[in-house]
């Protein structure tokens, strides 16, 4: 076949397919970048660590660059972040991180970087890691066909979102559940430990990856299954479902993020939120309220792909 010939069969494949969305779940860990033509299934993917702002947004743009040569031009972009973030898309700060312990941070606009280095004009959705996560377990995964659905993510730290009717709840920001006050569980365990340097006794303080880390001297998962320590992570991740169940009244709680992985966590997580309920709401059985997600850890990825679908399907600048 000759080679004028076989570039016009790519491009006629090319131009055969819907537009080509692209996505990043930018977490406080690692980086995750993805294009597809389907959000269900993305066709591309890597993964990466969260590094500085400007390291870490020229790799996921080279990526970017290297699909769209091969795929063609990419027609509109999700991004799923870690917050707090600018996610008013009416705002002149929109795109921006707000107040973060990750250095170099703070203030950096993720969606003008993309835009200067792909497209002026590309549409993007910036929203939160955790609202990406909710639509795509709303859509394909634990929580389809449910109303109401309250999603947690605990890892670096601890975000949330509900999806109402089908649609993600905001205000004035996004909400910041990490933040609700908690009761002080550690003093029944001989411990004060709270990583937070804004509140007394906060969720994310107490129950996040760095809060457990240093409660026991050790990361989470090097903790045995058996580990005292998830008794006390049980009764921090139950009482941010007892708040949630009591002031967004969701029909599931899923509980996603690197901490609830735990082998066993869920299980002392159901029971210990029963013992803090005390019966007062008309629940589902527990191992239908509280689960984890279906797409594991592809629902940020696969959530900031239907953004990218919404930015492209309003017309979103």
């Amino acid at each position: 076949m000759s080679e004028k010939k076989a570039t016009v069969l790519l491009m006629s494949s090319i131009s055969s397919h819907p537009p080509l969305l692209a996505a990043i779940e930018a977490g406080g860990t690692k980086y995750v970048c993805a294009v597809g033509y389907d959000p269900e299934k993305p066709i591309a993917e890597v993964r990466f660590p969260t590094r500085n702002p400007e390291d870490t947004l020229s790799e996921a743009i080279a990526f970017f660059k290297a699909r769209s040569s091969e795929l063609g031009p990419i027609a509109a972009m999700g991004i799923g972040t870690f917050g707090p973030a600018v996610i008013d898309p009416t705002s002149p700060e929109y795109g921006s991180i707000l107040t973060t312990p990750k250095a170099g941070w703070e203030g950096f606009n993720v969606v003008s970087a993309i835009r200067s280095a792909l497209r002026a004009d590309l549409p993007v959705s910036f929203d939160t890691d955790v609202n990406a996560a909710v639509l795509s377990e709303a859509a394909y995964g634990s929580a389809k066909g449910k109303r109401y659905v309250a999603y947690i993510t605990i890892g670096t730290g601890i975000g949330a979102a509900y999806l109402h009717d089908g649609k993600l709840l905001h205000g004035r920001q996004h909400p910041e559940v990490g933040h609700i006050p908690i009761p002080d569980f550690d003093t029944a365990f001989g411990k004060d430990t709270n990583r937070c340097d804004f509140h007394d006794s906060c969720f994310e303080g107490r129950a996040a990856g760095p809060a457990i880390e240093e409660r026991w001297g050790i990361p989470g998962h090097e903790l045995s299954d058996s580990h005292e320590a998830w008794d006390l992570e049980a009764a921090y991740l139950a009482a941010g479902c007892v708040t949630l169940t009591a002031t967004w009244s969701p029909n599931i709680i899923i509980l996603g993020g690197g901490v609830s992985q735990k082998p066993g966590l869920l299980n002392k997580v159901r029971k210990e939120f029963e013992k803090q309920a005390g019966g007062y709401w008309s629940l589902p059985p527990m191992e239908e309220y509280l689960n984890t997600p279906q797409l594991d850890q592809d629902a940020g990825i696969i959530g900031s792909l239907m953004l990218a679908q919404q930015a492209l399907d309003c017309g979103q600048p």
